[in-house]
Order: C-alpha cells, then sequence, then structure tokens
C-alpha cells in the first residue's frame, strides 16, 4: 500500500505500521488496500472520501482518538469499529482533509 502513510514506521510477517498526516485541503493519492487494517486518530479531522472515478463517496468525520476497524471483502472496506460502523467504501480510492487543522493517525496494516 505504498503512498497511503507518509512514513512507514515498521514491519515484520504479521503488520506494516504507517505514520499518516494529511494537511488541511491536502488529498491522498489513489490507492488500493490489500488487507485489513485498523488506525488510531491522533488528530482527528473530517476525511471527504472518493472513489476511483473521482464520486464523492462522503464524509467520514474521524475524533481525535477514536480507532478504527475495517475488513477487506471482495473489493471493499467494511468499517467494523463503533465510529462509522457498517460502513463500506471501494479499497480503491483516495481522501481529503476537508478539516481546518492537519488529520495525523497510526495505521496498522495485518498481512
Amino acid at each position: 500500500m505504498a503512498d497511503v502513510g507518509t512514513e512507514k514506521v515498521f514491519e515484520n510477517d504479521k503488520v506494516i505500521v504507517w505514520n499518516f498526516v494529511l494537511a488541511p485541503g491536502a488529498e491522498t493519492p489513489m490507492h488500493t488496500h490489500e488487507h485489513s487494517y485498523m488506525w488510531y486518530s491522533i488528530d482527528g479531522a473530517p476525511l471527504q472520501i472518493f472513489d476511483e472515478q473521482g464520486k464523492d463517496l462522503g464524509t467520514l468525520d474521524i475524533p481525535t482518538g477514536a480507532i478504527y476497524s475495517l475488513k477487506l471483502d471482495n473489493g471493499f472496506l467494511e468499517v467494523l469499529s463503533e465510529h462509522g460502523k457498517g460502513m463500506r467504501v471501494p479499497a480503491r480510492h483516495k481522501a481529503r482533509n476537508i478539516g481546518p487543522t492537519a488529520y495525523r493517525e497510526v495505521l496498522v496494516e495485518y498481512k
């Protein structure tokens, strides 16, 4: 999942840990998640999600301190955690920080 995390901070045969920062108004490149994963939001912000064709899939308002768990299933990611539970987005997407402050998270991919 190159280009999604700002910095890969750890990897072994079970997980990859990423530090991720997204400035206000910035967006990730289009990317494809190849594993189920979880993340912890260090500094929350609203993230607008877009599919591969650029269609707006909605906004995920991520609070500071939230933990998200996502399951990869047939090309879609399903949110399993309390925040956003049941939301499904394509595994290939991009996100834009539409908040006034930087968004920060630690993301853990399960191999």
